[in-house]
């Protein structure tokens, strides 16, 4: 694999050239730096590649300007429900203790913490909301998985096992109830059709504008 910086008009882009991809892929990152991933191609399809694609690149980098990322102050503040809270919250209780058990407070291990953190902290409010939503729905699901994800906020098999990102907590709470129940609706179409959308519509007033603002807030998809 290899990496280096592509030049594409006024964009610069990261390429990276990985020989075993069967498909390119393009995005844009937290830091808005587009990234290319494809296999070994010429110069010309990938000038080809992001001039077909530039209009949706630059909506990519418009939406972050408009909407960037919350920042915290590591060790001091932690993200959660869509607010910069202190780590004193009874909320980042779990935090403190990961965070004082660090024998060598670099930002990589602190870093760690965090992601331990909201694994933990969304094993109980992830599961606690999906039930409740589950029971108000009627719907069954075999099992909760959590995992960092850099591209979904949640998915959900055939086989009825739910998948939620980890930092899916970072959302405010309204916006997590819309991908649980999103998720849910799943249980019954494995698809985004119509009837798939009445069915979230039936649980979860004004869907539309709670899942425009999640996708303009991040370039997450479900």
């Amino acid at each position: 694999m290899t990496t280096n910086e592509i030049i594409f008009k006024d964009l610069d882009v990261i390429h990276i050239c990985k020989p075993s991809l069967k498909n390119s892929y393009i995005s844009v990152n937290e830091e808005s730096k587009v990234v290319l991933k494809t296999s070994r191609v010429s110069k010309s399809y990938i000038e080809s590649l992001l001039l077909e694609k530039e209009s949706w690149i630059r909506k990519q980098l418009f939406k972050r300007e408009q909407n960037p990322p919350l920042q915290i102050n590591l060790e001091d503040e932690v993200l959660l429900f869509g607010e910069v809270c202190s780590v004193d919250i009874d909320e980042a209780s779990q935090l403190r203790t990961l965070l004082n058990r660090v024998r060598q407070p670099n930002q990589k291990n602190i870093l760690r913490c965090y992601d331990d953190f909201y694994k933990i902290f969304s094993q109980n409010y992830l599961s606690s909301r999906t039930e409740y939503y589950s029971q108000i729905m009627g719907l069954k699901y075999k099992e909760i998985k959590l995992k960092k994800m850099r591209s979904r906020w949640g998915s959900c098999s055939s086989d009825g096992v739910i998948t939620f990102n980890t930092q899916l907590v970072k959302l405010e709470k309204e916006q997590i109830d819309y991908v649980v129940v999103h998720e849910l609706a799943h249980l019954v179409h494995m698809n985004h059709s119509k009837k798939f959308n009445d069915l979230v519509n039936d649980y979860f007033a004004d869907s539309k504008r709670v899942r425009k603002d999640i996708k303009n807030r991040q370039n997450f998809t479900f």
